[in-house]
């Protein structure tokens, strides 16, 4: 096991048995390995690509609401490197991007600093993370901005996250009144970056281990009774498709070592094929694990159940036939493709 996934293990089985809060539990679960130094991923692009992303994906596999945290963290600190952030400050960091067609967060001017204000939404970790980093409409175009989040303007909105998938994940939307950030880049270099698609691309490998825990569940159920016929042809299916994916995912990480750069201009097209398969192979997995054991473990399996539902949701990051069209045009844009 990736000793980054057995050090969660082990956290989870050290928490206070009093922790039965899910953001209270997903909260001290991150801390921990931060503080551990499991959180200190190599970054993507410098020679050890396969290895983050194999982290990340176990991480994934342990718990989805604790690997919601981890990608955000570990990929935070691959934006400030790649902006030029060399110390950023210690703690647990955060990706606050949603970016709404309607009342965006806006960054002004406040003397020889900068201020936010309105509300961010979908900020995973509201109440965890000590920094964040946020997206926001500057006059100059869209910034990205860090924050620190120890002050008392900015407060996470209570009931903004009703769902009860990835409840320990803290998704709740903050409200910022004119709180003090620090630009990171200039404006838009946070998307013109090659480190953007590196990043898409471990939030897929977050996926694929939502995917491989759902999966389990076939293991554990011909554990306790031999599988019929029909549940072993789920069952191979499944693992060709997480086979499949894993493979995309190695050969994603090993384009990044030998293209840190972008230079060829792939990695946009990298990230979209790899983020479609896995997408693809989420909802393959979700399917075929019920079809092969009907609804006993949704029904009985608390944990099943967690990982069934925040895969589907997560997997939602995705926007569907929209990133689907737009990787299509660019793959005929380039005017060669793989087959």
């Amino acid at each position: 096991m990736d000793p980054t996934a057995a050090a969660a293990r082990e956290t989870v089985a050290g928490l206070r048995p009093d922790l039965d809060d899910p953001v209270e539990r997903t909260a001290r679960w991150v801390h921990d390995l931060h503080d551990k130094a499991f959180l200190d991923l190599p970054l993507p692009g410098r020679g050890a690509t396969a290895e983050r992303f194999a982290a990340l994906r176990a991480v994934g596999a342990v718990d989805l609401d604790l690997a919601r945290l981890v990608e955000a963290h570990t990929d935070a600190l691959a934006v400030l490197a790649d902006l030029g952030v060399d110390d950023p400050a210690p703690g647990v960091w955060g990706i606050w991007a949603a970016n709404p067609p309607t009342a965006p967060l806006v960054a002004s001017r406040d003397g020889g600093g900068w201020r936010l204000t309105g509300t961010k939404p979908w900020c995973s970790g509201a109440g965890t993370c000590d920094h964040a980093l946020v997206t926001a409409r500057s006059g100059d175009g869209y910034r990205l901005f860090a924050v620190d989040l120890d002050g008392s303007t900015a407060d996470p909105v209570a009931g903004t996250w009703p769902s009860p998938a990835l409840p320990g994940s803290d998704s709740r939307s903050v409200r910022f009144d004119a709180h003090p950030a620090e630009p990171v880049g200039e404006p838009e270099a946070y998307l013109r970056r090659p480190g953007f698609w590196h990043g898409a691309v471990g939030v897929a490998a977050v996926w694929l281990g939502g995917a491989t825990a759902v999966a389990s569940a076939l293991t554990a159920g011909h554990a306790r009774r031999p599988l019929h016929p029909h549940a072993l042809a789920h069952t191979g299916a499944v693992d060709a498709a997480l086979a499949a994916s894993g493979a995309l995912l190695d050969e994603a990480a090993r384009a990044a070592d030998a293209d840190p750069s972008d230079s060829a201009e792939t990695a946009r097209l990298t990230a979209g094929r790899v983020r479609a398969v896995v997408e693809r192979t989420a909802a393959e997995v979700i399917d075929r694990v019920g079809r092969a054991l009907g609804p006993a473990p949704l029904a009985t399996d608390p944990d099943h159940a967690r990982a069934v539902t925040g895969l589907m949701l997560y997997v939602r990051q995705s926007h569907a036939e929209r990133d689907l069209e737009e990787h299509g045009g660019a793959v005929l844009a380039t005017g060669t493709w793989p087959w």
